[in-house]
């Protein structure tokens, strides 16, 4: 059980919401390592969610809050469903909804898609996030070439995911890393510095090379 997770959770709960751990956060606590920082997901839309939580509100249009807990930083995002992008990095429209198999379609790797509910249960959309996380696997959700064009800082994502859970990359995704690999000259420098530092937090001076 985490204790950050059990009281967020209690709050939107008496708020008649559901909340979700996610990403990192849900890799982490399965692999009983340190959580660092956490990734919630709610059904609660950014002024629900506000309505009853102080938060950064700066990336509320995208269905992001952010606030600081017991030194931690947490971000709670809600489920949403997203059109096509347009930009390399954000799609043209979301929508809020309400459920989880819809969100998970819109998320880049299935270790990062391990939904674990109030109750600490997986909720294993594709059957293959839980079980790539065992086997370290590292797999893109969909098409990866699609999901690459999406948003190439996917592919400094899979480099650091890579090296920090020691991962073996699936080969339709492996290829589509190689083959797409110098989009990441279309990612902005402050996004690039923020992955580098996120990098170099975790690396040990280990690197990867596609």
């Amino acid at each position: 059980m985490d204790e950050i997770f059990d009281n967020f959770k209690k709050i939107f709960n008496e708020h008649n919401f559901r909340l979700y751990m996610i990403g990192s956060t849900s890799r982490d606590f399965l692999l009983q390592k340190e959580i660092r920082d956490y990734d919630f997901v709610t059904d609660g839309t950014p002024d629900e969610v506000m309505s009853f939580l102080k938060c950064n509100d700066r990336y509320k249009k995208f269905g992001t809050l952010s606030l600081k807990y017991k030194d931690k930083h947490i971000d709670i995002v809600t489920l949403r469903e997203e059109s096509i992008y347009e930009d390399s990095r954000h799609p043209k429209n979301i929508k809020f909804i309400k459920d989880v198999q819809t969100d998970y379609k819109r998320r880049d790797f299935t270790i990062n898609a391990i939904y674990i509910d109030e109750n600490y249960k997986i909720l294993d959309i594709s059957k293959d996030s839980y079980l790539d996380l065992k086997n370290k696997i590292l797999r893109f959700i969909g098409d990866p070439e699609k999901r690459i064009k999406e948003d190439p800082l996917r592919i400094l994502r899979a480099k650091r995911f890579i090296v920090e859970y020691d991962l073996e990359v699936e080969e339709k995704t492996l290829n589509a890393l190689k083959k797409y690999k110098d989009l990441v000259f279309k990612i902005s420098e402050g996004k690039l510095i923020e992955e580098k530092r996120k990098f170099d937090k975790i690396s040990n001076g280990k690197n990867y090379e596609f």
